[in-house]
């Protein structure tokens, strides 16, 4: 009887994992590197020194708007609606060349004063000062 042998592969039956974790240890690598990046957005401001600011008030070449808490704007006391400031903010930037100081109120939401900070970016004023009463 002529028997033959037949070679039984031997069927695989595990998961190499070895692949999958090198890529999750690249791909941690990445965040790693990258998050760090993520936290440079916001806004930068220089906060004046109260006595910069009373000198720069003392040689009025700067405009001044209050922010109520009810997120309304004062320029000298006067109410001023949104839609005229821009108007308002490009006519006195002419004339008073130091730039905006903007008064808000402890209350006034950061909403209102970023909207003000953004009409006075469009109406061409760069220089903006912030100060909280």
């Amino acid at each position: 009887m002529a028997t033959t042998k037949r070679k039984r592969r031997k069927t695989f039956n595990e998961i190499n994992i070895t692949p999958l974790t090198d890529i999750f240890l690249v791909l941690l690598i990445i965040m790693m590197v990258v998050a760090p990046m993520l936290d440079q957005q916001g806004l930068s401001l220089a906060v004046p020194s109260a006595q910069e600011v009373k000198e720069e008030i003392k040689e009025n070449k700067i405009i001044t708007v209050d922010v109520s808490q009810a997120g309304e704007y004062f320029i000298d006391e006067e109410a001023i609606k949104e839609p005229e400031l821009i108007k308002i903010l490009k006519e006195n930037s002419k004339e008073k060349e130091g730039g905006l100081l903007i008064r808000a109120n402890e209350n006034a939401t950061h909403g209102a004063v970023v909207k003000l900070m953004d009409m006075a970016r469009t109406a061409g004023v760069f220089s903006i000062s912030l100060v909280e009463e």
